[in-house]
Order: structure tokens, then sequence, then C-alpha cells
């Protein structure tokens, strides 16, 4: 429930969180376990989230940026606590400052490479670095006519004792397609990466491949190590295939508003910018005070679902800044009353995938973009929150 006089709240089960990480953690009792916290932990919160995975006995954490390694690391969680390895790195990036920080380096690339050890040699301090070779997704990652290449450069730097290489990896370009040919693929190419580096006399501590669609689908793609993201969070990146309990998992956000306004309107009223919505007949509009300034997708408009005393009602014409508007059919629900734009589904609400199918995108997309003004509330801490 909100609060009295708050517009609007995101709340966060954290006791929902560790229940998926549990669930996952059965699925790969051969491999380790990353808890993906980029993006501010998809929306999550960071932080919070970052220390249930810890106290749930994840060893690793994944990010994105440095900056949000480094995040982590100035919040007090220690090397000793856990690995945590970013992968997204620009030209002149703070490499010194993740090397003194105990931040475990991706390189894809020689250039990076380069840059790393001159840090290395400033610093002092040797790298833990992950090779990701391009397998077939064609973002990051060494293709495999360089990886041979990086691959020897960065033994060189090894036997300098300027790095270890730590991790080996890739990313799947379509894990959440069961039966995409690029799947097979991207195994047989991450196979071969494998088989040079190790020839050559990589000795990493963990290779590492799986998503969370590979996490959940893919056994064989496991090896030492999964990154467990959306799946993290309770929502299910394969919907075609389960929903989120079909895999052990319940959704961890819910977002919440209060209607601001209720008003009876004639019938052939517009609603919202370009009136791109008329009103059949005499009805009731409730004011919903939130809007893509919220993270509320403008795409919501005209589509997306609320649950309203038990109802479900739909966005009713233009998303707008700060604000939306759902028809109410007549009924007349008291100002204050609260709105469900989405939770677990567990209560008929709707949920994030169904507002990643209203918008014509994804679940992740729904979750991560819900904004800073929206504040979060966090329930089920098991005391690693501090």
């Amino acid at each position: 429930m909100l609060a009295e006089g708050q517009r609007a709240e995101a709340t966060i089960d954290l006791a929902a969180l560790r229940g998926n990480l549990a669930a996952l953690r059965e699925r790969v009792v051969s491999a380790d376990l990353m808890a993906v916290v980029k993006a501010d932990a998809y929306g999550h919160g960071a932080l919070p989230c970052a220390l249930e995975a810890l106290a749930a006995g994840v060893g690793w954490l994944g990010v994105a940026t440095p900056e949000e390694a480094l995040a982590l690391r100035a919040a007090g969680i220690a090397p000793e606590q856990a690995r945590i390895l970013c992968w997204l790195w620009t030209p002149g990036g703070p490499w010194a400052q993740a090397l003194r920080a105990g931040v475990d380096i991706s390189v894809s690339g020689q250039w990076a490479l380069d840059e790393l050890l001159a840090a290395v040699r400033v610093t002092g301090v040797p790298a833990r670095v992950h090779l990701k070779a391009d397998t077939g997704l064609g973002r990051n990652g060494a293709q495999p006519h360089d990886w041979p290449d990086l691959v020897d450069a960065a033994l060189r730097a090894q036997a300098a004792g300027l790095l270890t290489v730590v991790g080996l990896w890739s990313h799947f370009a379509a894990a959440d397609e069961p039966g995409h040919p690029s799947i097979q693929a991207q195994q047989d190419a991450f196979a071969t990466a494998l088989a040079y580096a190790e020839r050559a006399g990589v000795r990493p501590e963990v290779r590492h491949l799986a998503n969370s669609p590979a996490t959940l689908l893919l056994p064989g793609a496991h090896y030492d190590l999964v990154r467990t993201g959306l799946a993290m969070y309770g929502l299910s990146p394969v919907p075609q295939v389960g929903a989120p309990a079909d895999f052990g998992l319940r959704p961890v956000m819910s977002l919440r508003a209060r209607l601001a306004l209720v008003k009876q309107v004639p019938g052939g009223h517009g609603v919202s910018y370009g009136h791109h919505y008329v009103t059949a007949g005499e009805t009731t509009l409730g004011l919903v005070p939130i809007g893509y300034a919220d993270g509320v997708p403008r795409h919501a408009s005209g589509t997306a679902p609320v649950q309203i005393a038990g109802k479900w009602r739909t966005v009713a014409g233009r998303v707008a800044m700060d604000q939306f508007v759902v028809d109410l059919g007549g009924d007349t629900p008291p100002v204050g009353e609260e709105v469900l734009l989405f939770g677990n589904g567990e209560r008929g609400e709707p949920t994030a995938e169904d507002w990643g199918r209203a918008c014509g995108t994804i679940s992740y997309e729904i979750v991560t973009r819900i904004g800073a003004r929206v504040p979060r509330r966090y329930l089920g801490a098991s005391g690693a929150l501090r």
C-alpha cells in the first residue's frame, strides 16, 4: 500500500529476489551464479539487490559500466565479498580506479588491453582480465580472426606479471528464441575460442556464456558461471516458453500510483494530447499522476492496462510527461484510490510482461526505465540491506 500523500511508488520484494536466486541455483548446480545488477539492477536498485544476492551466497556481480562497478565498491562491497565484472569500456575509461578497486575487467580488443596495461604500470596493480570472444552477436568481443592475437598478447602480459586471464566469455544473440540456428553456431564458436586459448596456455577460473534464457533452457552452455539478469528479478526471458512461475520465479517489482482526480465528462469529450481518445458516451475519467518522465512508456498510450478497485482499465489517450488518464466507465472510485500499473500477477493485476506486450517491447525495458523520481520501497530484506 502507498503511504499517505505519496504520488507513486515501486515496491521491491527482496524475499522474491532471494527465492529467484535459489530457483536459479537449482538449475546450475555445476556452475556459479553471477547476479547482474547493471542499469541500477534493472531498475530495482543496484546496492540493495547486490547485498541481497551476496547474502544469498552469490559470489559474482555483473555490471556494464565502470561507474557502476566503482559505485558498488564505494558503497562497501569489498573484493573479498564479491568479484565484480565490468564489461563495457570506452577509450580513456577509469582503468586505474577499477584496478585499485579490485574490479574484474573485460577486454575485447587490443586497444583496451593497451590502455589497461598502461594503467597497470602506473598503479602497480595487476589486472584480473576476462577475454571476450565475439561468437556471433556482433557487439563487443574479439572476432575469430582477431582472437589468437588478443589471447597471445594477454598471455605475454600475464608472463610479465601485469595481469591474469581469469575468464573467457561470450554472449548469446538469440538464446531467448529456442531453435534459432545461431544458438548452436555460437556454442561451437565459443568451444573453438576456448580450445585455442587453452592450447595457448590460458587456465581460466571461469568460462561463461549463459545469460538468463540460456540459464533456463541450455544447460550445456552453463560452463563454470552463468550470468543471470532478468530472471533474477522474476521475469521470464522466454515468455513464449513459460511464465515466471513455470520456472519457479516471482516478479520482484510492483508499480503503484494514486488517482489524483476523478470526474464526470460527456460523450464526445477528447482526452489528453491530440484527442486520440474520445469518450464514446458519458463516463468518468481518472487521472493517474505518473508519466513518461517517471518511465511510463509513451507507447502505452491507448494500450497498456492498469488495475483500479479490482478492475482492469486501459490507458485512455496519450501518456503525458507527468500523468495519464483512464476511462473508468462510469465507476467513481475515490480520489486517492490505488492504481496498480503492474505487479507479480498473483492478485489478478497486470504484469510487466503485459505492459511489454501492450507497448510492443519487452519486460526488460518496462522495469529498467522506471525513473529516479519514483521512490523505491524495499520489502522482505534479509538484514543485508544497510
